[in-house]
Formats: C-alpha cells, sequence, structure tokens
C-alpha cells in the first residue's frame, strides 16, 4: 500500500488527505507539532473573544480521522531524507514516504528587532500564541497596554481581540494609511476611521525601532521612529508572515522564500510536493504572488494535490481572485483584481462609492478604454461569489455590472439595499443612464 505523508495539518494538508482519501485507499498519515486535531485557524480569535472555545474551532470530531484511516502523529519534523524518502523527527523517530506533501504554512515575520525575544512579545498565528496571548493578556489589569506592530488583517484581528477585554492598544502602522499597499485610499482612510473609533491609538508611518526590557526579561515598552517610547506589557508582532522551511535547508529540496513549486505542485525533488502557505509558484499565476498566505488558495491546493497523487495529474489553476476578511465590524470581500493607488495599472481605472454615513463602500475596477470589468473590493455589503466570478470570466463591461449589481447582492432580505445610490453616482460621475434591473433569482440560478 503507497504510503502519503503530510508534513503540517492545516487547510491544505488537511484538505488534502481528505480528498486523496476520497479517491484512493492510500495509506494517509498527517504530522504535526501544534495540535493534535486539524483546527480552523481563523477562528482562534473568537475564542479569545469567548465567543467559542477551542473545542468548537475543530470541524471534525475526534474519531473523524479513525474512521477515514487517517493516521495523526503529534510530532516536529527536523529532517526530510529524500533518497531514503524518509523524515526524522525530533524525538528521534522516523517516518517513511512514498509521497510526501510539504503544507508547514506561515510563521510571523521577525526584522530583527531588538527586544524581538523578550517574554511578552509574540505574534498570532499558532494555538500556542494564542494559549500565551491568554497568559499574558487576561484582562486590562494584568496588561494595561498592548502595542500591536504591523498594519494587516492578523494585526487588526489582534486589536479587535484585545479590545473586546477593553485593553488599551497602540497600533504601529508604518505606511501613511492603513494597508494602502493593498487597498485604493478611499477603503483605506475609512479603516483609519473605524479603527480610531474602536478607541484604538492608531499611529501611521511610524515604525518599531526598539522593544525594552524590565529586570525580569519581560516587555516594559517600545521606542518608535518618531522618537516616542510607549510603557506597555504586550508587544504584538504582527509585521506579515513568511513560510515555515528553515527545517528544509540542507534537504535537497528547492527553496525560494518558500518551498518552490511547478504548475503542478511538484518540488525539484520526484514524489515530493509544497502545498498551500509554504508553497512558492516558480511562475507567478497571472497577477497573483509566488506565496498566497491565503485559507481559500490552501484549500484548492489541497483538492489539486490530491487529483494528482491519485492519478489524475492536473495543473493548479486557482481562478479568478477572491479573499475576504473582517476589519473590527465591517465585513470585506475582493473579486478580481482592484489595486492600491501607488499599485494601480496604467490601463485601470476606478469608480468609488462610500455612504454618507455608514461605514459602507465599493470600488469598481475596469478597463479604461475597452471598460472591461477587472474586479471589485466591497465593505458593509455581501456579494455573490459566482456571479462576480461569471462577470470576470465573460469579461462584461463596468456598465453590465452596474446594470444588474442587484443580482450579486448576497445580503439577507431586510438589510437595507444600497444598489440605487450607487448607480446614481455613478450615472452622475459618468455621464451614463444606467437604470438598475430588478432582481432576478432565474438570472442567479443560472449563473450558479
Amino acid at each position: 500500500m503507497e504510503t502519503i505523508v503530510i508534513i503540517g495539518n492545516g487547510i491544505s494538508g488537511v484538505t488534502a488527505a481528505r480528498h486523496i482519501r476520497k479517491l484512493s485507499d492510500k495509506r494517509i498519515i498527517i504530522i504535526s507539532a501544534e495540535s493534535e486535531y486539524f483546527f480552523s485557524r481563523t477562528a482562534l480569535m473568537y475564542v479569545y473573544m469567548g465567543h467559542m472555545k477551542f473545542e468548537h474551532t475543530q470541524p471534525y470530531e475526534n474519531w473523524f480521522w479513525k474512521k477515514n484511516r487517517i493516521e495523526l502523529v503529534h510530532g516536529y519534523v527536523t529532517e526530510v531524507d529524500h533518497k531514503k524518502k524518509q523524515l526524522l523527527l525530533k524525538d528521534k523517530d522516523t517516518v517513511a514516504y512514498d509521497k510526501l506533501i510539504i503544507a508547514t504554512g506561515s510563521k510571523p515575520n521577525r526584522f530583527g528587532w531588538p527586544g524581538q525575544d523578550l517574554k511578552g512579545v509574540q505574534g498570532l498565528y499558532s494555538k500556542q500564541e494564542l494559549e500565551q496571548l491568554e497568559k499574558d493578556a487576561p484582562d486590562k489589569k494584568t496588561c494595561n497596554r498592548a502595542v500591536i506592530v504591523g498594519g494587516g488583517l492578523i494585526g487588526i484581528e489582534l486589536a479587535e481581540m484585545l479590545r473586546s477585554r477593553d485593553i488599551p492598544v497602540t497600533f504601529l502602522v508604518r505606511e501613511s494609511s492603513f494597508w494602502n499597499g493593498v487597498l485604493p485610499e478611499g477603503e483605506s482612510q475609512m479603516i483609519n476611521e473605524h479603527i480610531r473609533e474602536h478607541h484604538i491609538d492608531l499611529r501611521l508611518s511610524t515604525n518599531l525601532v526598539e522593544i525594552l526590557a524590565d529586570e525580569n526579561g519581560r516587555a516594559r515598552a517600545v521606542v518608535t521612529d518618531t522618537g516616542d517610547t510607549i510603557e506597555c506589557n504586550l508587544v504584538g508582532l504582527t509585521a506579515g508572515v513568511t513560510p515555515n522551511v528553515d527545517f528544509l535547508k540542507g534537504s535537497g529540496i528547492e527553496l525560494g522564500r518558500g518551498v518552490k513549486v511547478n504548475q503542478f505542485l511538484e518540488t525539484n525533488i520526484h514524489d515530493i510536493y509544497g502545498i498551500g502557505d509554504c508553497a512558492e509558484q516558480h511562475e507567478a499565476i497571472g497577477n497573483r504572488r509566488p506565496i498566497e498566505a491565503v485559507w481559500y488558495t490552501g484549500r484548492m491546493m489541497g483538492e489539486t494535490v490530491a487529483q494528482t497523487i491519485c492519478g489524475n495529474k492536473i495543473a493548479y489553476k486557482p481562478g479568478h481572485w477572491f479573499n475576504s476578511a473582517k476589519f473590527l465590524d465591517i465585513e470585506y470581500q475582493t473579486y478580481g483584481w482592484v489595486f492600491s493607488d501607488n499599485g494601480r495599472k496604467d490601463y485601470e481605472e476606478h469608480f468609488h462609492w462610500r455612504h454618507p454615513k455608514e461605514k459602507i463602500c465599493i470600488t469598481i475596477s475596469y478597463h479604461k478604454q475597452s471598460k472591461i470589468f477587472l474586479g471589485i473590493n466591497t465593505f458593509g455589503i455581501r456579494m455573490r461569489h459566482e456571479i462576480f466570478d461569471q462577470w470576470l470570466t465573460e469579461e462584461r463591461s463596468v456598465d453590465h455590472v452596474m446594470e444588474y449589481l442587484k443580482d450579486a447582492n448576497f445580503d439577507p432580505e431586510f438589510y437595507a439595499k444600497y444598489e440605487g445610490a450607487i448607480v446614481k453616482s455613478y450615472n452622475q460621475q459618468f455621464g451614463t443612464t444606467i437604470q438598475p434591473k430588478k432582481k432576478s433569482w432565474k438570472r442567479i440560478f443560472i449563473k450558479a
């Protein structure tokens, strides 16, 4: 019986295991040092916030793995010996494989800041980091201030978590506006406002210089490049993540920033594959980055590599870009490509609409000459993935998107709808006379 070993039990590795089991009777072993059972990493914040217990983050019951003949090994891989086709674990045990899938995910970036290894300094990626946060910041009496370094999605999650326990938060963001390397200016400015409305001390264009220690080797303050010293009990380092591949150095597996893979997710070593956050494409796919630390793409890579391992060799084709997140109370979705002001392509034009009172807005990207729809960002309005995916594939015009925008709205029945105001603003800005069509379930189901 062929043995498939998967290093890592995140969404990529577990998806691969599940689909290999659906397609075959191969022996499957998952090795993970982080946790015994798979859990939803995106739900960790809600454990700290008291919305659920850790066991509620596990999508499958503990008996699921044995029933589906997926063996779980709780251990840390220190070495991959591709010539012997075996793995060496930290406890000196070995695990043999016929095919190996590397799905080891990411780890928080550390940029060599003085004091970054002090007690009370941490990221927010792993189960262990959540447990450490519970010890260091259980309440505002124990933690009278936290400083978060890095203005990305993990940073905003950590800020929301700490504020849920009334812990004062200072947020250091090196950019001139929150996440403006990704978001267009209007959206970024709205998020700045929203962060401050939640009583978070947002400091833009500010970098960490040093973390100061107390007499017990714990963080007591940070020093910024603006000359400020901010007293604190906790420092959250959330300045992005990097592939977790250090253990592969010297293994013969080609590395860049991550595990280098081709379009079939194969490494340079026969029978070894890389998927998820740790995988780096030799050639970027379209406008996508070579490394995508995104839940959705990790799942798709797991499904793809399972097909290849089970005899149906197929290339990884993720399709149109999409993602979703939450900025405190504001839900965010993106479909296609809407680049920031700094990253905008020469051919790219934006239409931006913002509600006059609520924190609700959209930005639609389209081609200047052809008017072909390129992408959309939505904040505070839920949209249907299938509809935008179809419009992008069909290369519909921006006018078509405006005319049928109601079909794309996915908000519940009694939610306020804003398509009328959006189209009116579009008509005023571009001199068009588009009349939005009534929502048609027939059209929606045809698309879906």
